[in-house]
């Protein structure tokens, strides 16, 4: 199944979703994910039933605020290294993602995951893009930014 159909049929029942971009804005292609969170908030996407959250390197920081929204569906989207061409993108489903934690930031998310679930009822999938460079750098590499745009666009059209 093509991406665009996973994230479309993920999404087809949500009644509150909530998106969490994680990863080093400071470091190229890892801060992918406040990067898709940045250019959604520009679009001014105003739903009550929508809650973006910039987690940068600490998701860990907003599982009180997840419990408090107790949102339907939850994405997390980062660099996630796969071995594919830079600027691939995935879902990783949840069970998929615990078990290989294939994130750049694999450890921690992991938890988290696991540590969210634990009292909340909520579908969540990851959303993986594959970085081409984690160096220094305050921009994603032309193909990853172009994978973020078209991620921020299909999530648009998905939810609105």
């Amino acid at each position: 199944m093509s991406f665009d159909l996973e994230l479309k049929s993920f999404l087809v029942d949500f009644k509150k979703l909530m998106v969490l971009g994680v990863g080093n804005e400071l470091k190229t292609d890892d801060g992918v994910g406040p990067f898709i969170i940045k250019k959604l908030i520009e679009e001014n996407i105003e739903k009550d039933n929508l809650i973006l959250i910039n987690a940068e390197t600490v998701p860990e920081n907003f599982t009180g605020k997840i419990r408090k929204e107790q949102p339907s569906h939850v994405i997390i989207v980062d660099a996630c290294l796969m071995g594919a061409q830079p600027g691939d993108i995935k879902i990783v489903d949840k069970d998929e993602f615990a078990k290989i934690g294939i994130s750049t930031h694999s450890m921690s998310l992991s938890y988290f995951v696991k540590y969210l679930e634990r009292d909340n009822d909520f579908k969540i999938i990851f959303v993986g893009i594959e970085p081409e460079t984690m160096e220094w750098g305050e921009k994603p590499t032309e193909n990853v930014e172009k994978t973020a745009f078209y991620f921020v666009d299909l999530l648009k059209g998905s939810i609105l």
